[in-house]
């Protein structure tokens, strides 16, 4: 008996990857939770997976040649040290005298010796000024006296160069109250200028930026690095001011010391000099290396290495990266690399070429570092003046050695001279063997150590796994309300069910409308007069919530039109996914950090009236560890107590991240926030 055409016909198959991708979305729950499982052991893991750094770039060849710095040469860094030293012990100062005394020994050693003067501008938040320097407002030329810096900047032409690049060297200092490190650190830069204008194998520029730091040392370095990529017209770099210096500036210089605005060639690299004294008792003086620059961009990785290669073994430095204290003595981080070393100690017994597994220690203060560097480039400020030069995509360092206070004695000091000039020396001439710019090594890292890091390949694993499952949830969800929409009308019934997605999503441009408009709210309240911190902080929020419930009044209710939350999260969610990853590549910290508070609200949040007490209670811990000012207290306690009562801190801190253009400032008002907003409307949902 023949069958019938409809038992005869049979569905179509869907392609492998459709129904691989079916099968993924109808188990979303497990994908989910195995994903965010995996990213955080995968976070976890990440000290352990760590590599040993190298020196990618073969024609650096560090520590290849003896050093060169002579007794003679040290004597007259010494002699130099004294005359700061004496000079500053005037009781009558304008604050000229000591860049004068600069500017003369640049000069007799033979580099051509010039002042640029600079006007101090406090770092303020512009919303059109996002996203460039902070300081790349033109000088308007008014101002007091008072409130003009001056840098002093020597160059050496290099006698094998065409003078097309340069390696800049920098010296903040205080010409009003310079320090003992201060002057340690000028003194150092002195010897290792008077060895690079005696050299024969020179190839490129030295320029030595003596910079005025009495208004900041970021801001003078930017204000010189500004001007020197800016073709300037209009003697800005004059000094000669008679109704600042008066006259005594003008009898010193004749023709050695010029006004003009001097340059060399395109900068290689630089290095920012600093001294700083330590507590610590110990036989090694310890280098302090910072590298962070803004929205977490990073120098390559080849010059970190090669100052740490010739700290340590040609200078006998201890390298140190900064760390969190607090979590040395963490005992959920030592358990975690008990267990890590364990599994290590199995898996070398099941195969000695399994190299998995480190020392307890090293885990631990591998992590601290870890969490130091997300950290500080997460808050997308920079860690010192070398932060200039990465704007005007300028490799740069700053390399500060911390000595004992015993180091002040002529002796000592006489050795900390010479192995100071010693690491300069080594390190200009590996940049000077570079025939281009820094390329071969890593750009997008995370330092464990001074001589361990995590490349962009190993890192990114686990931010993919963790908003892996944003996605996956999404399109399950709005399978999920399409099924029940579907189960809901009649056969015969015609159902828009394709334009239903158009209400959550003018839920969601409203509140990311909102959004933009609450980056915006502190330009207009810092103009309040007389006002504390406190206030700006409660008017800012006050006005903010004021925005919202106007929004949600003269709109309509987010839940006016929907029917089910299944769809406003859904929407939510792919928005939570897309602001991520649009911020993993502006700076990857701050979408790590912001992944890990917002990827569990977001997966874990339900109406509450469709939720049991546990659920309930777990998405009312997982709102408040969202909240942003929550997370920062939080941030704030594990890096070791505030300055000041919470809101006041609060504001600072948000302060500084507007008024250092930090995207990370971006990403919280725009996408952080309103998600936390809307996550909040799907849990108040009346379904």
């Amino acid at each position: 008996m023949d069958s019938s055409p409809e038992t005869d016909v049979k569905k179509p198959k869907h392609r492998p990857i459709i129904r691989i991708g079916m099968f993924i979305i109808a188990h979303s729950f497990i994908v989910s939770a195995v994903c965010c499982t995996a990213g955080i052991l995968a976070l976890l893991l990440l000290p352990v997976l760590a590599k040993k750094t190298y020196v990618s770039e073969n024609a650096l060849m560090p520590g290849s040649a003896t050093p060169m710095i002579s007794d003679q040469i040290v004597y007259g860094a010494n002699m130099f040290i004294d005359e700061l030293n004496n000079l500053n012990l005037k009781s009558y100062s304008t604050g000229m005298e000591i860049p004068e005394l600069i500017a003369i020994n640049m000069a007799n050693l033979g580099g051509e010796v010039s002042y640029h003067k600079f006007q101090s501008q406090p770092n303020k938040f512009h919303p059109l000024h996002f996203f460039i320097s902070p300081d790349a407002e033109a000088n308007n030329g008014n101002g007091t006296c008072e409130s003009y810096g001056t840098n002093t900047v020597g160059i050496i032409r290099a006698p094998r160069g065409d003078g097309k690049e340069a390696i800049v060297l920098v010296t903040p200092y205080n010409p009003l109250n310079l320090s003992q490190n201060e002057a340690l650190s000028l003194g150092i830069v002195h010897a290792a200028f008077s060895l690079l204008n005696q050299v024969s194998w020179l190839a490129k520029d030295i320029i030595w930026l003596a910079a005025d730091s009495r208004y900041g040392q970021y801001n003078s370095v930017a204000s010189w690095l500004r001007d020197y990529h800016t073709p300037s017209f209009s003697g800005y770099g004059k000094i000669h001011d008679g109704n600042c210096y008066g006259t005594k500036l003008d009898m010193i210089i004749e023709t050695e010391i010029s006004d003009t605005f001097r340059r060399g060639g395109t900068m290689a690299a630089a290095l920012v000099f600093k001294v700083a004294h330590t507590d610590e008792k110990g036989e090694q003086d310890v280098l302090n290396i910072y590298a962070e620059a803004s929205n977490g961009q990073m120098p390559n990785l080849d010059l970190i290495n090669v100052v740490s290669y010739l700290a340590v073994h040609g200078q006998g430095l201890r390298v140190k990266m900064e760390k969190v204290v607090s979590l040395l003595d963490s005992k959920l981080l030592k358990f975690i690399g008990e267990l890590f070393e364990s599994v290590g100690k199995i898996a070398r017994r099941l195969n000695p070429q399994w190299k998995f597994g480190i020392p307890v220690r090293e885990y631990v203060e591998g992590s601290a570092t870890l969490v130091s560097s997300l950290y500080n480039q997460a808050l997308g400020i920079p860690t010192g003046s070398h932060g200039a030069f990465r704007d005007y995509q300028v490799d740069a360092v700053t390399m500060e050695i911390s000595i004992e206070p015993s180091t002040t004695n002529k002796g000592k000091q006489r050795e900390f001279l010479f192995r100071g000039g010693r690491l300069i020396e080594g390190v200009v001439r590996s940049i000077n063997n570079l025939l281009e710019k820094f390329h071969q090594s890593f750009f997008l890292y995370l330092l464990t150590s001074s001589n361990k890091f995590i490349s962009v390949g190993v890192y990114m694993i686990a931010f993919l796994l963790l908003v892996a499952p944003l996605p996956v949830l999404a399109a399950s969800l709005f399978s999920d309300s399409t099924k029940s929409e579907n189960n809901k009308s009649s056969p015969d019934s015609i159902s828009p069910k394709s334009w239903k997605w158009l209400y959550p999503t003018k839920t969601i441009f409203l509140i990311h409308l909102w959004g933009v408009i609450v980056s915006l709210l502190p330009y207009f309240i810092s103009q309040i007069p007389n006002s504390q911190p406190t206030s700006y902080l409660l008017i800012w929020a006050s006005l903010s919530s004021f925005i919202l419930t106007a929004l949600q009044l003269f709109f309509g209710s987010p839940t006016t039109h929907l029917q089910e939350w299944l769809l406003l999260k859904s929407v939510t969610v792919s928005a939570a996914f897309i602001g991520l990853c649009l911020m993993s590549v502006i700076n990857f910290a701050t979408a790590e950090i912001g992944a890990l508070l917002l990827v569990p609200m977001c997966l874990m949040v339900k109406p509450l009236r469709v939720t049991g007490k546990v659920h309930s209670a777990i998405n009312l811990v997982l709102m408040a560890l969202a909240f942003p000012g929550a997370a920062f207290f939080m941030v704030r306690s594990a890096f070791g107590g505030q300055n000041g009562p919470s809101l006041v801190e609060f504001w600072y801190w948000v302060e500084s991240l507007w008024a250092w253009n930090s995207a990370t400032y971006i990403y919280m008002c725009m996408v952080h926030l309103p998600c936390w907003v809307l996550c909040i409307f799907i849990l108040l949902h009346p379904c």
